[in-house]
C-alpha cells in the first residue's frame, strides 16, 4: 500500500519512463513541472505548442528543454486536438494540461470521434497525504461531475476504487460522505444516494471494495467518532476513499485542505484512455509534480 508521495515516487522511478503530452506547452507551472519530472527521471516530455514561445518560456524560467520532443501547434483548440492525436496514437501515456482552459481540453478529451473516452464517466480524483491521518486518502470528485446523480456517484467510485486498487490497497473502503450520518430523505437527498450506494456494494453492484453511508466526515476518519456516535463498520475511522455528494463540497474540502493544512495533494483525471493532469494554476509546484507522479503510476 502507497502511504505518501515519497513511497509513490519509489514506485514510478522503479517503473519505465512514460511519456506525457504537455498540451500548450508555454506554460511556466506546467512546463516547470514536467522539466522537474523529467530532471527525477520519470518522465519523457512531449511539448505541444509554438517552439519559439516554448523556448522564450523555457529560457526566462531557467529550463533545459535538452532533447524533449516539440510539436508545433498553434492556439488552444489545435494545441488540445494536436495532444489528443497523440494520446490516441500511442505516443505518449499521460496528458497534461499547460496555458489553456479546461474546458478546451476536455472538448478535445470528450470528443466522440477524435477524443481518449473511455467506457465509463469521467472523473477527476484528489490524492491526500497528511500527517493527521495514517494512509493515503483519495476523495472525488472535486473538479469534473457538478452534481452527480445516484449511477454517476456509483461510476466515480468505480474510477477511484480502481486507482486505489493500482496503488495497493486491495480492498479499498469508501465512505460516502454527507453532513449527518441517518438518511434524511427529505432535507438531505444525499444521505439517500449514500445509503444506496452502500446496499448497492453490499450487492455487488459496485465490487472491489466496502461501501457504507451516509458518513459525516468526522465518522469516516476517526474511530473515535464512531464510537461516540455508535457507529459500526469496516469503514467507518478507517476510509481510504472519501465520495463526497457534490462538486462544492468536495472542491471546498480540497482548497480547505490546500490553505489551511500540511496536507500534500495530487490530482488526476480518470476514466479516459489515460490518466490526465489538470493542475490549477492555484496549485502548489509540489501538488504539479505529485500529480505527475500519480498519473504515471495509474497509467
Amino acid at each position: 500500500m502507497i502511504r505518501g508521495f515519497e513511497e509513490l515516487e519509489t514506485l514510478v522511478r522503479q517503473g519505465a519512463r512514460k511519456r506525457l503530452v504537455l498540451a500548450m506547452a508555454e506554460e511556466e507551472d506546467g512546463l516547470k513541472a514536467a522539466v522537474a519530472a523529467a530532471a527525477q527521471g520519470v518522465v519523457e516530455p512531449v511539448l505541444v505548442g509554438n517552439p519559439r514561445q516554448v523556448r522564450e518560456v523555457a529560457a526566462h524560467e531557467g529550463l533545459d528543454l535538452g532533447s524533449f520532443r516539440l510539436v508545433p501547434a498553434e492556439g488552444e483548440k489545435e494545441c488540445a486536438a494536436r495532444a489528443v492525436e497523440l494520446l490516441r496514437a500511442g505516443e505518449a501515456e499521460v496528458l497534461m494540461k499547460g496555458r489553456m482552459a479546461t474546458l478546451t481540453l476536455m472538448k478535445a478529451v470528450l470528443d466522440s470521434a477524435n477524443g481518449l473516452k473511455g467506457a465509463g464517466l469521467i472523473s477527476h480524483l484528489t490524492l491526500i497525504e497528511s500527517e493527521a491521518y495514517p494512509k493515503m486518502l483519495y476523495m472525488s470528485d472535486p473538479g469534473v461531475n457538478i452534481a452527480p446523480d445516484l449511477m454517476a456517484k456509483a461510476a466515480i467510485i468505480e474510477n477511484a476504487v480502481r486507482a486505489a486498487r493500482l496503488l495497493g490497497v486491495i480492498k479499498p473502503k469508501v465512505a460516502v460522505v454527507a453532513a449527518v450520518e441517518k438518511v434524511n430523505p427529505g432535507a438531505m437527498p444525499a444521505t439517500v444516494d449514500a445509503a444506496a450506494l452502500a446496499k448497492m456494494a453490499d450487492r455487488g453492484q459496485i465490487a472491489g471494495c466496502l461501501v457504507d453511508g451516509p458518513l459525516s466526515l468526522d465518522n469516516a476518519l476517526s474511530a473515535k467518532s464512531c464510537e461516540v456516535k455508535g457507529i459500526g463498520g469496516e469503514v467507518g475511522g478507517d476510509a481510504d476513499i472519501l465520495l463526497m455528494p457534490d462538486i462544492e463540497a468536495a472542491n471546498i474540502f480540497y482548497k480547505a485542505l490546500a490553505f489551511f493544512s500540511g496536507a500534500r495533494m495530487a490530482g488526476v483525471v480518470m476514466g479516459a484512455r489515460v490518466p490526465i493532469v489538470l493542475p490549477s494554476r492555484a496549485d502548489s509546484d509540489a501538488t504539479k509534480y505529485y500529480s505527475i507522479l500519480a498519473a504515471i503510476a495509474l497509467a
